[in-house]
């Protein structure tokens, strides 16, 4: 049927990849919010 069999699966395996990129393009995952954890200085609790 085709002459080159690697041609083919090369082809279709670029045409996934290019198809998920346009879907997560689309339609991107959804981001949870979380919070900013700052660290505190070590000054702040040593004896003066």
């Amino acid at each position: 049927m085709f002459r080159n069999p690697l041609l083919l699966v090369t082809t279709v395996v670029l045409g996934l990849f290019v198809l998920g990129l346009i879907l997560i393009g689309a339609f991107p995952p959804s981001v949870t919010p979380q919070a900013v954890e700052r660290t505190i200085p070590n000054d702040r609790f040593r004896a003066r």
